[in-house]
């Protein structure tokens, strides 16, 4: 129907080839695609069947009124941060009135001000420039603008006509773009005030609610249990609490549950004094008294005896105990932090562990999801790891083969980030050029065992978007760093990469060669 209605209304006043290509159009923005890439594409219409070149789109900043250069076709505007200010340039004029400009000879307008550079060694006298504003919901939302060679421009209002025609076209587009990159501004900069300081490396949506309970909890008292499964890094979320808070200056003091022997274990915690025990020559502070003021870490606790569970919940509760082989209580102001491998509220019910304990930790949960469910995050831990050993083996290794993803992709790591971090350091041992092949992989990734086992290896998005990002990561590495030779190379625009870029979170910086 809308294509009908369109035809009926336009047919007096474009030509054929244009109605065609305003039919091109409408076929793009029925098509499943994100607005982006369909914006992208228009530009590319208007370029290759129209000789409208150098099209630009910018979005209006509904605060500032300022216009954004967004997306661009036959412009570099890689690394620019373009803005016209309200009524500045033509594209600031028709921004702040609303009304569309043409100016027939750019040589001669001393208010185009080209802040691309793309025209500066063009002859300018023979290029007229057709700027339109995009109205949606009797409102401006953008700007649409595009060069012409003079001689093709057969009646001026024509051209303002159908560019015109062209952003009624794509205003709900630009419209939802508009609102896209806003909540995106807004995410960034609540990022960079909320994002919590850490060595964990991890862009997936797993890891960013990692990241935002940690700020939420890092600078409370609250007791936190830290649960996942082994080689998850536990640990390094402990450790991000800690600096985060406001107890950074103190001691952060980690102790292995597991590693205790019921006989030691009041003494490990609590201390003792000189002659408490045989062997105690001396008196020695226990790991909570070390800990005053700052975080304790008790990883595997839920390896611990009945005895020791006993003695740790009179110790949350009373925040004092008593040292072996002394009568004096001692009170110390600590941050509790545990981890576990184990369903403690499952341990619970059996009688393998407290209750009462269990719900005296269980005051702030932090679910460590497994490698094989964060999705692009194998590749970005993968690139870390290599970074890290190919600096201490001192190897000049760059990147990691196609064929090496693919099979760190479909590995299930059942070891986790630990035993990735294991296969990176084995591949970079082993390495003999700047790239590791997947001949340097272990045997048990290259034999896919886990495709036997039939075990689940993630949804079919994460997949295909861990897919996704080692394509580009692959074709940046080949170009180095260089986004329009990689879109080349993949067979699409530099504007789609530095969308895509953006979206997993690539440094791309770390892919360019150094002098």
């Amino acid at each position: 129907m809308y294509l009908l209605a369109l035809g009926k209304v336009c047919m007096k006043r474009f030509a054929y080839d244009e109605l065609a290509v305003l039919y091109n159009l409408a076929r793009i923005f029925t098509a499943p695609q994100d607005f982006r890439e369909q914006l992208e594409e228009t530009l590319q219409v208007l370029s290759e069947q129209t000789g409208m070149g150098r099209g630009m789109i910018s979005i209006l900043d509904r605060d500032s009124g300022e216009a954004i250069l967004d997306l661009a076709h036959g412009v570099d505007i890689e690394g620019l941060d373009i803005t016209y200010k309200p009524g500045e340039g033509i594209t600031g004029k028709v921004a702040q009135t609303g009304k569309p400009m043409i100016v027939r000879d750019l040589g001669t307008e001393e208010h185009f001000l080209d802040r691309t550079g793309a025209r500066r060694n063009l002859d300018r006298s023979e290029l007229s420039f057709i700027c339109v504003p995009i109205i949606y919901d009797s409102r401006v939302v953008g700007v649409l603008s595009a060069d012409k060679v003079i001689r093709a421009v057969d009646c001026q209002d024509d051209d303002i006509r159908f560019l015109s025609e062209v952003a009624n076209l794509i205003a709900q587009a630009v419209h939802m773009r508009a609102v896209e990159e806003e909540n995106r501004r807004l995410k960034n900069m609540l990022g960079r005030s909320q994002r919590p300081s850490t060595d964990i490396v991890g862009n997936s949506k797993e890891m960013k609610e990692i990241f935002g309970q940690i700020f939420q909890v890092a600078d409370s008292n609250a007791t936190v249990l830290i649960y996942g499964e082994t080689g998850t890094g536990k640990e390094l979320v402990a450790r991000a609490i800690h600096r985060n808070s406001s107890r950074v200056a103190k001691a952060f003091v980690e102790v292995n549950c597991a590693a205790m022997p019921d006989t030691l274990i009041e003494s490990e915690l609590f201390g003792h004094e000189k002659g408490a025990f045989t062997g105690a020559h001396q008196r020695r502070k226990g790991r909570f008294e070390e800990a005053d003021g700052g975080t304790i870490f008790l990883d595997e606790v839920g390896e611990l005896s009945p005895l020791a569970q006993g003695k740790l919940l009179r110790v949350i509760q009373e925040r004092q105990f008593q040292p072996l082989g002394t009568s004096r209580m001692v009170k110390v102001n600590v941050r509790i932090i545990v981890a576990t491998n184990r369903n403690l509220e499952q341990d619970s019910s059996s009688g393998k562990f407290r209750p009462d304990l269990y719900y005296r930790l269980n005051v702030f949960p932090v679910y460590m999801p497994p490698l094989r469910e964060r999705g692009s995050d194998i590749i970005l831990l993968a690139d870390f790891f290599v970074v890290k050993y190919a600096t201490q083996l001192k190897k000049n290794i760059k990147r990691i083969a196609t064929s090496a993803i693919d099979l760190l992709l479909a590995h299930h790591w059942p070891g986790n980030v630990r035993e990735l971090e294991n296969c990176i350091e084995r591949a970079a041992l082993l390495a003999d050029s700047d790239t590791i092949e997947s001949v340097h992989l272990p045997p048990s990734l290259q034999m896919k065992v886990n495709v036997s086992q039939g075990k689940k290896q993630g949804t079919l998005s994460s997949l295909i978007n861990t897919y996704e990002r080692s394509l580009i990561v692959d074709a940046l590495k080949d170009a180095g760093g260089n986004q329009s030779k990689a879109a080349r190379m993949l067979g699409t625009t530099k504007r789609i990469v530095q969308y895509k870029v953006e979206k997993y979170g690539i440094d791309v910086e770390r892919f360019k060669s150094r002098p």
